[in-house]
C-alpha cells in the first residue's frame, strides 16, 4: 500500500512524496489520516531553517525522525482505524484516534500510541490536542493566583488556548498582546479584557493604565511570553512589578534573546520560568502523571470547542502554499490544517 507524506527538504523547501507501507504487524492499527494541524511555532522553526540540531528531533515523539534534513515532521493527527492486525481487539476498527505523528496519509501504530478521541468530538476539534496540553501544562507552571494583573504576550494557537484558559479563572484583569489584528479579536472573543497592539508607541502607557491595581502595585504579577519573538521577553520584563514572574513558553529557536538584565530586573526580583509540555515540572510528581494532565487538556477542548480558529485548509498536495501562507502572511492566519 503506498502513502502520500510530508518531507522538509530544507529551509522553504518541501516535498510530497509516495512511500510504501510495510505489512501490517499483528498487533498494530492502520490508521488513515483525515486531518492534521500545522504548528506555527515548532513546525515553522524547521520550515525556516531555525531549529537548533540538537532539538530537531523530540524524545518524547517516536514517530519523528533523526533531524537534519530531509525530514517528516508534524504531530497532531487524527485518522480513522481502517484495518486492524491480527492480535488486535475488532473494537480498534472504524474509532477516530489522535496521534504524534507527521502529515502523511496513512501511518501504522501500536493501539498504546494512540488516543482514541471521546464520544462526540470532532476532529478537527481534536486535532488541537498538543496545543491544549501545551497551554494547560503553562497556567500548571505558572500557578495564576487570585486577584492577579496577567498579561499574554503572543496570541497564535498555543497564545489563544491559553487565553481561553485564564479567561476561566477569577484574575484581576487579563491583558493580550499581538501584532495581528485578527489574532487581538479572538483574543477579546476569548476572554481578554483588552489585547493591545505591542508596536504602540504607548505601550508602556496602555499596559499601566488597563491594570485595575496600578496604585497598589503598578506592574504585572504574572505574564506569559508566547510570541516566539525575543524582543517581547524584553518588554514583558518592563512591565512587571516586584516580584512578577514571567512564564516563557516560546521556542526561538537559533534568534538570540538580547534582554535588558539592569537593575530594576534585580531590585525587583523578577522571576523567568522555562516551560516545556514534554515532561511535568518535579512539584507535580507526587500527583500528577501525563495521563491526568491529558485529561483535562481533553475537558478543557469540550468547553473551549477551539475549530473555531481553523481560518485555513489545504489538501496536503498543497503543502508548500500552506507553510507559505504562514510565513508570508501571517496576519490572515490563526490555525492551518490539512484535510486528506
Amino acid at each position: 500500500m503506498q502513502r502520500q507524506a510530508l518531507f522538509f527538504t530544507a529551509p522553504y523547501q518541501l516535498e510530497i512524496r509516495e512511500e510504501t507501507l510495510p505489512p501490517l504487524p499483528d498487533d498494530a492499527l492502520l490508521v488513515q489520516t483525515v486531518v492534521s494541524a500545522i504548528s506555527p511555532g515548532t513546525e515553522m522553526l524547521l520550515y525556516r531553517g531555525q531549529m537548533p540540531p540538537e532539538l530537531m528531533t523530540d524524545a518524547t515523539i517516536a514517530a519523528l525522525g533523526d533531524g537534519g534534513y530531509p525530514q517528516k515532521y508534524g504531530y497532531a493527527t487524527v485518522g480513522r482505524v481502517v484495518e486492524i492486525g491480527n492480535a488486535v481487539q475488532k473494537s480498534w476498527r472504524d474509532r477516530l484516534v489522535f496521534a504524534f505523528q507527521p502529515h502523511q496519509s496513512h501511518f501504522i501504530a501500536q493501539p498504546d500510541a494512540v488516543l482514541p478521541l471521546p464520544g462526540g468530538m470532532l476532529p478537527e476539534t481534536a486535532v488541537f490536542l498538543p496545543n491544549m496540553e501545551t497551554a494547560v501544562s503553562f497556567i500548571m507552571d505558572a500557578q495564576p493566583g487570585l486577584g492577579e494583573q496577567t498579561a499574554v504576550f503572543g496570541q497564535g494557537v498555543v497564545g489563544l488556548l491559553t487565553t481561553s484558559l485564564l479567561a476561566q479563572l477569577p484574575l484581576a484583569c487579563l491583558l493580550t498582546l499581538d501584532g495581528y489584528p485578527l489574532r487581538r479579536d479572538w483574543s477579546r472573543k476569548l476572554g481578554a479584557a483588552a489585547s493591545l497592539d505591542p508596536a504602540a508607541p504607548d505601550l508602556a502607557d496602555q499596559i499601566l493604565a488597563a491594570l485595575p491595581h496600578a496604585s497598589y502595585h503598578p506592574g504585572l504579577d504574572l505574564a506569559f511570553e508566547l510570541s516566539g519573538n525575543p524582543a517581547a521577553l524584553d518588554v514583558a520584563i518592563e512591565a512587571m512589578g516586584f516580584d512578577g514572574r514571567i512564564l516563557i513558553g516560546s521556542w526561538y529557536g537559533s534568534k538570540r534573546a538580547n534582554l535588558n538584565l539592569g537593575g530594576r530586573f534585580h531590585r525587583s526580583q523578577i522571576r523567568l520560568i522555562s516551560s516545556q509540555v514534554s515532561h511535568l515540572a518535579p512539584r507535580w510528581g507526587g500527583r500528577w502523571r501525563k495521563a491526568r494532565r491529558l485529561a483535562v487538556a481533553w475537558q478543557m477542548l469540550q468547553k473551549v470547542q477551539p475549530q473555531q480558529l481553523i481560518t485555513h485548509r489545504f489538501p496536503l498536495a498543497q503543502a508548500a502554499q500552506a507553510y507559505e501562507l504562514i510565513d508570508m502572511r501571517p496576519e490572515t492566519a490563526v490555525q492551518v490544517i490539512f484535510s486528506y
